[in-house]
């Protein structure tokens, strides 16, 4: 089994790569190391250094690898970027799927796992979320992942293309072998964030809003460690290589923490008091945000190993406290 997984240099694309080697699956990887570190590039892995926006480029590589799925992570996920610059979202998100898509049809290429995310909710409307409920997204980055669906969905009605697409909720943690783990410039996630006080690399760490309506005030979210949502894309591509139809899951651990109580696992984890200051709330950010994964448990066996958030964090610590500039010297 060959495996192309677009953005294997990236965060969650560097814990799939290295999960489907571990399964003995043959992988190929693609990025264009706009956000991606070669220094994750799995060695075991076939390497193309280039952008899925180019359709020679992507052509080039359909030819040379005889390809059975395709994993995409190749895109860009900042909601605070994509209010201020949508066509960046519109550009590298849409448009290099829709290339992207056009290569895999010509090359007879016809099954595809997609990163999607709870961004296509929008504002819930209940809690725990479900796949059935509305998508009504509150930002481009929401939006492009929703139009990447719908795209994919279109194109197996007219080409025959399978697809999965997982809605996704807040990954984090790191691999267990300290080897690879989470490095964004800039860095927008709270508990890397987190881990920069202990790290001296700031001193406290800012609460968006203590005002919510949740059990202390602060924003619930639902943390899902790396290598559990890696195991999910493989399970996912696994199901579309038995022949079943596309479909949508979601992926979470189904438990929400709110941010004090992640500020508090983390000074237990690192033994440093983290000290935390309250500020305005941000627009945009949801009360709470936790999502029903009971179909992906049902359809595709997934279960989440490392759910336990001090877990998360411990493995999280490791990565940063090894690597305080993530891959760079």
């Amino acid at each position: 089994m060959k495996i192309l997984v677009l953005g294997g240099a990236g965060y969650i694309g560097s814990h799939t790569v290295s999960e489907l080697i571990d399964t003995g699956a043959e992988v190929v990887i693609v990025d264009n190391l706009e956000t991606g570190h070669i220094e994750a590039v799995h060695p075991k892995a076939s390497f193309y250094q280039g952008d899925i926006r180019s359709r020679e480029f992507m052509d080039n590589v359909l030819n040379q690898e005889k390809i059975d799925g395709v994993i995409h992570f190749a895109a860009n996920s900042l909601v605070g970027e994509s209010m201020v610059n949508p066509l960046k979202y519109y550009d590298n998100n849409l448009y290099g799927t829709k290339v992207l898509l056009e290569s895999m049809v010509a090359h007879g290429v016809d099954k595809i796992v997609f990163s999607s995310t709870a961004a296509t909710y929008g504002e819930p409307e209940s809690i725990p979320i479900l796949e059935s409920d509305r998508t009504e997204p509150t930002n481009p980055y929401g939006e492009t992942k929703l139009s990447m669906e719908k795209m994919m969905k279109w194109t197996g009605v007219a080409h025959g293309l399978r697809y999965v697409a997982l809605r996704y909720f807040n990954a984090c943690g790191a691999h267990v072998n300290g080897h690879i783990g989470e490095a964004h410039h800039p860095e927008t996630h709270l508990i890397p964030l987190i881990l920069q006080v202990p790290n001296g690399q700031r001193e406290s760490i800012s609460i968006y809003g203590d005002d919510y309506d949740t059990k202390d005030g602060t924003c619930v979210r639902d943390y899902i460690h790396v290598t559990d949502l890696a195991q999910a894309h493989i399970l996912a591509m696994q199901y579309l290589l038995e022949g079943k139809e596309s479909n949508v899951f979601n992926l979470g651990n189904g438990v929400g923490f709110t941010v004090k109580e992640v500020i508090e696992t983390a000074r237990k984890v690192t033994g440093h008091p983290i000290p935390a200051v309250v500020s305005p709330r941000r627009g945009g950010d949801p009360a709470k945000l936790i999502a029903s994964s009971e179909k992906a448990k049902t359809i595709l066996g997934w279960r989440p190993e490392h759910a336990d958030l001090e877990e998360i964090i411990e493995t999280a610590w490791k990565w940063h406290k090894n690597h305080p500039n993530g891959y760079s010297k």
